[in-house]
């Protein structure tokens, strides 16, 4: 059997994915600036279920990225989401990206409270009292403590993106985001994870 291969210079690689991407999606009507978001989780993932699962509160778009380019730091669930934020660009806005999911205060909290080391981490971004925007990518627990400590009036988060992948919990804890009056990008059901929770981020941070 001869495999035909594409021929593609190396720097033109994302642009043709890109191509490819809006060839096979074929019409489709986003919600204005959704469009490059959609995009890019299908390139991370090469799954066209993101095209109907991504679901995105009335202006989102436009008060995700008053957010960002005001300075306002992430904070993320997992290190692999946080390694794969663009920083340099979220850096010359004047935001960083946080996770605190491997600090011993955390891990301590954690322990004496019985919950999850993303439910803790949770709470010492609260304890931050900045503004923030966060990036859920694989502890549907985190998403849980979100919703309770905005319900309790404790934190108002810029921008939810959540995005965790799994089984147990995944679904309502996206659901419960959802109730609430917070600009949010969520992946509805199952499907998600840290490199999504990532090049939602991303996706934003590269719109001129």
């Amino acid at each position: 059997m001869k495999v035909e291969l594409e021929k593609v210079a190396p720097k033109e690689i994302e642009a043709r994915s890109f191509e490819i991407i809006t060839q096979e999606l074929g019409p489709h009507s986003f919600a204005p600036g959704t469009e490059a978001i959609v995009k890019r989780c299908i390139h991370t993932s090469a799954d066209f279920d993101y095209a109907e699962n991504l679901c995105f509160s009335e202006g989102v778009v436009e008060k995700a990225l008053e957010a960002l380019r005001g300075g306002v730091s992430i904070v993320t669930d997992t290190q692999m989401a946080k390694a794969g934020i663009n920083k340099k660009i979220l850096g010359g806005y004047g935001g960083q990206v946080h996770c605190f999911m491997s600090d011993e205060d955390v891990a301590q909290a954690a322990r004496e409270k019985g919950c999850t080391r993303a439910a803790a981490s949770m709470e010492k971004a609260a304890a931050m009292g900045e503004d923030l925007v966060f990036a859920i990518g694989n502890a549907p627990t985190a998403l849980v403590r979100l919703y309770e400590l905005i319900k309790d009036g404790k934190i108002r988060p810029r921008l939810i993106i959540g995005a965790p992948v799994g089984f147990v919990n995944v679904v309502s804890s996206k659901e419960l985001i959802m109730e609430l009056d917070v600009p949010y990008i969520v992946a509805k059901g199952r499907k998600g994870g840290s490199n999504i929770a990532a090049c939602i981020c991303n996706a934003l941070l590269y719109m001129k």
